[in-house]
């Protein structure tokens, strides 16, 4: 019966959580207008979330995209702000101009839920212990049901786009953009690191930088 009770609930537990995976590719499309070459030095911009979690994303980010021609550089070495301080664009034009930048690598959250879900307890029948007192007490006082509790579940969606700059287009052209599915973000570590692996993916298939040999 116990292991039957265990198994009943590691079935209602799963069910209990929405099925939002790791990130992937929901929408890429690249410029059919844009005819330059790859980037070669790239500004990278993480424009949503907590400092920490925007200093993280863009340093996996900027050691991904590393690569012989190929140089990125975090956009908090020049622009450093705190929790939910916007970029002057004016400011983030001059250091484009200053640092020779030719692209810019720029993410943003598009979708970020929070939902808290019941995971049931463990029932227990303990009716072999029914024939003593002493017998039924003991079994029934400790285990006779473990609390329930409840669990925060948090999905996100990202999107990321990269734009060629340059002196004669200080604007920037779009070069490519990607949309993630819904995913899982309860780890934000683990995220970062598949997003970084899924966005670099993307950029040496639609070839804006050159892959990694």
């Amino acid at each position: 019966m116990r292991k039957l009770s265990v198994l009943l609930l590691a079935i209602l537990a799963s069910l209990a959580f929405p099925r939002a995976g790791s990130p992937k590719m929901e929408l890429s499309f690249k410029n059919p207008g844009y005819t330059g070459g790859t980037l070669k030095n790239i500004l990278v911009l993480a424009l949503n979330g907590k400092a920490a979690n925007r200093a993280e994303f863009e340093d996996e980010l900027v050691a991904a995209l590393n690569r012989p021609g190929v140089q990125a550089v975090q956009s908090y070495v020049f622009l450093p702000r705190p929790d939910a301080t916007p970029i002057d664009i004016n400011d983030l034009k001059v250091v484009l101009r200053d640092q020779s930048f030719d692209g810019i690598v720029v993410a943003r959250l598009t979708k970020a839920d929070k939902s808290t879900v019941y995971v049931p307890g463990e029932v227990y029948t303990p009716l072999p212990y029914y024939g003593t007192f002493a017998g039924y007490y003991g079994a029934m006082y400790p285990v006779v049901y473990t609390p329930g509790y409840m669990q925060t579940v948090k999905t996100a969606q990202v999107e990321t786009n990269s734009y060629f700059t340059s002196t004669a287009t200080p604007d920037g052209v779009l070069v490519w953009t990607g949309t993630t599915n819904t995913f899982n973000a309860n780890s934000a570590m683990k995220v970062i690191k598949d997003l970084v692996k899924l966005v670099v993916r993307e950029l040496e298939k639609q070839q804006v930088i050159p892959p990694n040999s």
